[in-house]
């Protein structure tokens, strides 16, 4: 029978949990999340992993959590919960694709969140510091026991994805410069989506603002500079963006000291910098060589916004027909194809032949078939991706023909709010099955389909809707996973 020290603890690690998930799951697309953790040094460890997120992890974590591993290893750290916010961090276990951060605190004396690490993430900075922020909510909540817990932590890491991005700034910025710096990042963050929101003549705002720490500014050649009385101010985003026309496809970039807009520069490097770059309907937060995260519908995003085609690497990679290099070569086209449209927002559907005949495929042919791997006829193949109909490449990289009309039989699980391009995608792979077929919709999202199937679309699961999760020894966990 669960004791009502333990519910309670069941519930703070739930909440958090289920806040976890759903304010990384709007950051970074569809995430798991799960903790272990040990509360004092005599308590034994527990996990839960309520979306089976570490399931296949089972033989490292044994040899991490082993008895005499170094999680247990005797800490000089005062078992006072009134020091629940020293806390010592306990950094990323570095288990391929998740990312984790955990730390030791007067109040729990061993914790380590995880999620997932999303192919197409921008940097891991932002969620190791919402999993940092975990930690310290879970210590906090632990510290306060049952009778003064008020059920809020769950709450601040769903809306977490600010301050996160924030944290990692300021992170980098402390590192480059040291404590003193007189940017304040937070108005500079609600200026960017304030701007980025901001039409200009119908159009969303193209172009690259840099923030410069105001005892930097000396080291950069402005083209122009403004008079310090009449500079424009950063949150006056009607007048910043209508001032982003002047840079826009320059190479150049509108300088602010994070109050105002000092003037006009030419890219240059220096010691620390945050450069916002936008494209339009989306955009980039960079800090030197880094790019921190992306923004777009007035949020704040960890996507690339350039699809990674795992799914499409691993299906070449199965093809016994191709050897590495054809491999090679076929993914480097297909990528530049997709990324092209991506950039281009514009539409297309390539069919990856790989059958050793090729496919009679209706369409727009050519007298011989082109060489994708020449670069001239790999640009020539992504203006012809714009045309209506599909792009036909065979096994050797070659364009065999444009505008494709891809037909076939209607067929369980066409899904009539993506249009006719992808369900025209779906009918044709069903019917042949050496083929890949990758649409990019003019909105940005990628669909890789095969025998039918979308397939970054066949392991979705749903968000677990009980609301609170118990807690399982590791042991048993770990033996169950034999």
């Amino acid at each position: 029978m669960t004791s009502r020290v333990d519910h309670f603890v069941h519930r703070c690690t739930s909440d958090i949990l289920h806040g976890l998930q759903e304010g990384l799951s709007e950051f970074s697309g569809p995430s798991r999340v799960a903790v272990i953790y040990c509360l004092t040094p005599q308590s034994k460890l527990y996990i839960c992993d309520p979306q089976s997120l570490l399931k296949g992890y089972d033989p490292a974590l044994r040899m991490i959590f082993s008895p005499d591993g170094k999680w247990c290893v005797d800490i000089n750290l005062e078992n006072d919960k009134a020091r629940y916010g020293h806390i010592l961090p306990e950094k990323n276990l570095g288990l391929d694709g998740l990312v984790s951060y955990g730390g030791r605190s007067g109040s729990v004396f061993y914790q380590m969140w995880f999620t997932e690490h999303h192919p197409d993430i921008c940097s891991i900075g932002p969620t190791e510091r919402w999993l940092e922020y975990a930690v310290l909510r879970f210590s906090h909540d632990i510290a306060n026991e049952q009778e003064l817990y008020s059920g809020i932590s769950g709450s601040f890491l769903k809306e977490y994805a600010t301050h996160a991005v924030r944290d990692c700034i300021i992170d980098e910025c402390n590192f480059r410069l040291g404590i003193d710096s007189k940017i304040r990042i937070y108005p500079v963050l609600k200026a960017i989506l304030g701007i980025s929101k901001t039409l200009e003549e119908g159009a969303l705002p193209d172009g690259s603002l840099l923030f410069v720490e105001p005892r930097l500014m000396g080291q950069l050649s402005f083209l122009a500079r403004f008079n310090e009385g009449e500079r424009p101010q950063l949150d006056n985003c009607k007048h910043v963006r209508k001032l982003l026309q002047s840079v826009k496809g320059s190479g150049n970039r509108l300088v602010s000291d994070g109050v105002s807009i000092v003037g006009i520069a030419s890219d240059e490097d220096l010691e620390f910098s945050i450069l916002v770059e936008f494209n339009e309907s989306y955009g980039f937060i960079k800090t030197g060589e880094e790019t921190v995260c992306s923004f777009f519908d007035g949020k704040f995003h960890s996507t690339t916004n350039m699809a990674k085609l795992v799914e499409v690497e691993e299906s070449l990679l199965e093809a016994e027909s191709l050897s590495s290099d054809s491999v090679y070569k076929l993914f480097h086209i297909i990528s530049a194809l997709v990324h092209n449209a991506e950039k281009s927002s514009h539409g297309c559907t390539l069919v990856i032949d790989l059958e050793s005949s090729p496919l009679d495929i209706p369409g727009q042919k050519f007298e011989q078939p082109l060489d994708l791997s020449e670069e001239r006829l790999l640009s020539l193949a992504a203006s012809l991706s714009a045309v209506d109909g599909a792009l036909h490449i065979d096994a050797e990289s070659c364009l065999r023909g444009f505008s494709c009309l891809l037909d076939g039989r209607s067929i369980y699980g066409e899904d009539l709010a993506r249009g006719a391009r992808y369900n025209s995608a779906l009918r044709f792979s069903k019917e042949h099955d050496g083929v890949i077929v990758v649409v990019v919709s003019s909105d940005r999202p990628v669909s890789v389909i095969r025998h039918g199937i979308e397939m970054n679309g066949q392991c979705t699961w749903r968000a677990p809707g009980s609301c609170v999760f118990k807690p399982r020894l590791i042991e048993e966990w770990l033996d169950d996973a034999k």
